[in-house]
């Protein structure tokens, strides 16, 4: 593969490849004075000469799907405006080891100073984004999503997000407020399925989705005779249970199966007809992807 000389074409097409840098900047700003602490980088003053300039390059040490391009080239213009990263391929592509995925132009302390920043984004979020590749490989043959959760690293669930886009898996809620997702605690707090549904249809906004949590068959019969939920998330069932659960919704909610979703359970659990395979582990346990910058 010649990364080197075009960008690449994403090997599925995520629904958004990128955020406004400007929704991006305090997280990359949090990350760079963490850093550089209070006297900022002293050996890359102490022993580059000034005005030094390099031509560096971040490059594929194994190969994986890309993501964290343009929190990387971000990092780089925040240290130094002057720096002039050029992407090579394009955030949810493919690489191999040895790929250039970017190529960073200008003073050479500026990009010292933002190296660890940028790898560290790049790596974590690429091996988010090959993690769920992985998981969405699992589905092939089936109509089922993979999708993430809220188990993020705190602050950063928006890049992790997009990471989970760039493999080719779709996001869940983004926070609290996206929707209304009734789970176990919920339901006993409150006393039960029907309080917690009638309380929904009561106060929702139309605008509202509502989802709801089941364990049992039982329950899920309970929520289709109450009604109002628009999704219901299958907990910890086992693979014959959700095939059963599946035929009993029989087209009227849609299905999300979740808990303990690890990638050797993926093709069996899609096989089972649900709508969505939601999985903490795409952000919470993902390796990160070996990446470099080369001088």
């Amino acid at each position: 593969m010649t990364a080197q000389t075009q960008i690449q074409t994403p090997f599925q097409t995520p629904t958004q490849t990128s955020v406004p840098d400007l929704v991006l900047e305090p997280i990359l700003r949090m990350a760079l004075a963490e850093d550089l602490g209070s006297f900022g980088d002293i050996t890359t003053r102490t022993v580059i000469p000034a005005g030094t300039r390099y031509t560096a390059r971040l490059t594929a040490r194994e190969a994986g799907v890309v993501s964290g391009l343009q929190v990387a080239a971000l990092a780089f213009r925040l240290v130094d405006p002057t720096l002039a990263p050029v992407t090579r391929v394009a955030d949810g592509s493919r690489c191999a080891p040895g790929d250039v995925l970017m190529e960073i132009e200008g003073d050479a302390a500026s990009i010292l100073t933002a190296e660890r920043v940028a790898l560290n984004f790049a790596g974590r979020l690429s091996g988010i984004a090959s993690l769920t590749a992985a998981f969405v490989a699992e589905t092939r043959g089936t109509a089922t999503r993979v999708t993430c959760t809220r188990k993020t690293t705190p602050g950063l669930r928006i890049v992790e997000k997009l990471a989970v886009l760039h493999g080719g898996g779709f996001n869940h809620r983004f926070s609290l407020s996206d929707a209304i997702l009734i789970k176990d605690n919920h339901i006993a707090a409150a006393g039960g399925v029907r309080p917690v549904l009638e309380a929904c249809k009561a106060q929702a906004s139309h605008m509202m989705r509502v989802e709801i949590e089941v364990d049992t068959l039982a329950q899920l019969e309970e929520v289709l005779s109450v009604g109002g939920a628009d999704v219901v998330l299958l907990d910890n069932m086992d693979s014959t249970t959700l095939r059963a659960a599946v035929a009993l919704v029989a087209g009227r909610l849609v299905t999300e199966a979740s808990g303990n979703m690890k990638l050797e359970r993926i093709a069996e659990v899609a096989a089972t007809g649900v709508d969505y395979i939601s999985s903490g582990a795409l952000t919470h346990s993902a390796r990160t992807l070996d990446l470099g910058l080369d001088f």
